[in-house]
Order: C-alpha cells, then sequence, then structure tokens
C-alpha cells in the first residue's frame, strides 16, 4: 500500500485496517520502498567519491565542510517546500523569480521611502505569500495543470522585478541593505552568524585553523543554515505525525478519492504553494542580508534546483509519494558536488552535467520504485 492510499486510509471515518502484505515485507523490502533511500545511498556515494579525489584540498576542513553546508542549506530552503508541494500533486515554477521579487521588497521599501527593515521584511513575506496564494487559487479553481500557471509566474515575477526596480531606483542592483539592517532584529534573524564563540575556542584547542589576522577560519554558523534546519524538522514532522501531512499525501495520490472522504484538497494545495512562496522570501532574505543588497536577476533556474533536490531525494513527479529527509539529502548531494568539483580542479561545467545525470538517475530509481508500491508491471 501506498504512502497516498494510507493517508487516505487514515482520513476516513472508520478505523483503518493494516495491510497483511506490509507485514509480510521484509525488512530490505521496506527499506528499498522508504522514498530517500536512493538519495541516501547517492550521498555515501558522493561522500566517499569526493574524500578520495578531494580529501586531501581541504574540502572536508571546517571552513570547506562550511562551504557546502551553507551552498546546501540555501537550497535545501526551496527544496522542502518543492518536496511537500509535489507530494501534494503539484509544481511551483515560480520559486526562482520568487527570489528575486522579495529581495527588491525588502530593500526598495526601506532604501528609498523610509520603511522600517521589520516592516519591508513584513511586507515581502505578505506579498509572495499573497502572490502564492494566487498562485494556488489558479490552479485549485481552473484545474489548470501548475506547470504552466507557474510557468507564467515566473515570467510575470521576473518582468515585475526588473521593470519595477528600474522605475523606483533606475538600477537593478539595489545597494545599502547591510548598512540600513545594521542593529536591527531582522538584520541579525536572517544575516547573522552565530556560535562565534565556540570557533573561537575550537580554535585557540587546534580542533580548526585560525587565517593570518589569528580569528578561526568559521567565523559562526550563518543564519541561513539554521533556517534549512528548522524548515526540514518542522516539515517532516507535519508530513509524517500529523493529519496536515496525511491530507498532503492524500490530496497529491488521488484528490478525488482524498475529496471522498472529507480531505480540503483545495485549501492543502493553495497553503502548500504559499510554503514555496514563504520559503523563496526566507531564502531571499537570507542573500539580501548576507550581501547587503537586493538583484533583479538573483534566484535564476533556482525552481529547477529545487525541483532536482526533491526528485533525487525520491519525490514521484506523478504526487502522493516522497519525503522531507530526501529533499533534504537530494540538497546535500547538490551542496557537495557543487563545491567538491572546485576542490577537484576539474571545470565548473561538469557540475550541470554531473546534476542532469543525477537527475535521470533518480527518476529511473523512483519510478522502479513506484511500480514496487503500486504493484504495477
Amino acid at each position: 500500500m501506498s504512502r497516498a492510499s494510507e493517508a487516505i486510509a487514515a482520513a476516513e471515518p472508520r478505523p483503518a485496517t493494516a495491510d497483511e502484505r506490509i507485514a509480510r515485507q521484509s525488512a530490505t523490502s521496506r527499506l528499498l520502498s522508504r522514498p530517500e533511500f536512493g538519495a541516501l545511498a547517492g550521498t555515501v556515494l558522493v561522500f566517499a567519491f569526493f574524500a578520495v579525489t578531494a580529501g586531501g584540498t581541504g574540502m572536508f576542513a571546517a571552513d570547506g565542510i562550511l562551504n557546502w553546508s551553507t551552498v546546501s542549506a540555501q537550497l535545501m530552503i526551496l527544496a522542502v517546500g518543492a518536496a511537500l508541494l509535489m507530494i501534494g500533486g503539484e509544481f511551483d515554477l515560480s520559486v526562482g523569480s520568487m527570489i528575486g521579487f522579495a529581495g527588491m521588497m525588502i530593500a526598495i521599501p526601506t532604501l528609498y521611502f523610509g520603511f522600517p527593515m521589520w516592516a519591508s521584511v513584513v511586507f515581502a513575506f505578505a506579498g509572495a505569500m499573497f502572490i502564492g496564494y494566487l498562485n494556488g487559487l489558479i490552479v485549485v479553481r481552473t484545474r489548470l495543470p501548475s506547470f504552466i500557471v507557474t510557468l507564467a509566474s515566473l515570467f510575470i515575477l521576473r518582468g515585475l522585478t526588473i521593470a519595477l526596480s528600474i522605475m523606483f531606483t533606475n538600477r537593478t542592483i539595489v545597494s545599502g541593505v547591510r548598512e540600513a539592517a545594521d542593529g536591527t532584529f531582522v538584520g541579525w534573524l536572517f544575516g547573522a552568524k552565530v556560535g562565534g564563540g565556540l570557533f573561537v575556542w575550537l580554535a585557540d584547542l587546534g580542533l580548526i585553523a585560525r587565517m593570518p589576522n589569528g580569528l578561526p577560519v568559521v567565523p559562526g554558523i550563518p543564519m541561513v543554515i539554521l533556517w534549512a534546519i528548522a524548515l526540514a524538522v518542522v516539515a517532516h514532522v507535519v508530513l509524517t505525525r500529523t493529519r496536515l501531512g496525511n491530507w498532503i499525501f492524500a490530496s497529491g495520490g488521488d484528490a478525488n478519492a482524498a475529496r471522498n472522504v472529507g480531505v480540503p484538497v483545495g485549501r492543502v494545495k493553495i497553503g502548500l504553494f504559499m510554503l514555496t512562496a514563504f520559503c523563496a522570501t526566507v531564502y531571499a532574505a537570507c542573500q539580501v542580508f548576507e550581501f547587503g543588497s537586493a538583484a533583479a536577476d538573483r534566484g535564476q533556474l533556482k525552481e529547477f534546483e529545487a525541483i532536482i533536490a526533491a526528485v533525487i531525494g525520491g519525490c514521484l513527479l506523478t504526487g502522493g509519494y516522497g519525503s522531507v529527509i530526501g529533499a533534504v539529502l537530494g540538497s546535500v548531494i547538490f551542496g557537495v558536488v557543487q563545491i567538491g568539483i572546485l576542490f577537484t580542479g576539474a571545470p565548473n561545467d561538469w557540475f550541470r552535467v554531473f546534476l542532469g545525470a543525477m537527475l535521470l538517475i533518480a527518476v529511473l530509481f523512483n519510478n522502479v520504485v513506484r511500480r514496487r508500491v503500486t504493484g504495477e508491471r
């Protein structure tokens, strides 16, 4: 029985009985049927490969770990939302454009209209989630494929970002955010580095290296990593331990059957589109406060990278199957490969080749898993 079928059964008013076939499954069969199994195996292989090819280059030193952890965390924020939406049976291709749009909604009101920084951040989150609500509402009401609806949003948002930034600022890169956010809570919440004292202590013990100026090579843990961990933990708990998680699986597995047992499919899907917009805004805020600027072209292709991470993590393109843990592992694979290629000295162009190959392998593996779970031949 698939996870979506179990979710639909759990949503029914009568008690659900266990499928006897599950009881007869061996431990190996259950492991192979886990959506994150392929991503786990891929993670082990990727780490083993770079341990051999780049182990002596500093990739697994403290600063190297921080580099690929930060890249992984950035994608993880997007992949968690993308994974839940894909499990719910939909796609959001506007995520990348939303990053640039949300970044401008943070920067322009404060720098050109005198908004307090916290108000600009709230404005960005509210505006982005309203757009996510509109995307979901259009998909639910019209029954159009979310691929088409959000593809239109991708172009609309990217065009609006460029046009409005030029209209209000006469430029496509708006600088000065770091100075405006200095000393504010939102600046700390999205742009700070925490745990600096811990790394000074580790450097005193000789466990991590120091820079020529005496400071540890790792000044602290960027907030983007903490945001990624927090979102992943909350999403995993919601998906696996709550009624809403059952509703998400049921909505993606068989929306009509889910409606028949009382699942509010429309509200679930709209909420998931709002979640992806929220995740895109978190990503945008972390970047704006880290770099001190907003740029109209930020976020390009990030929507595809998020979907790739989710698919590598075991999410089916047909919906109703997947896991947050798998999306997390897919993001780790992405970060390790992107930074690892630099440490090996290979041309960075090979990263895209590897990413495409990983996507194809993941889709083929997930197709085998889907047929095994559903009993198809």
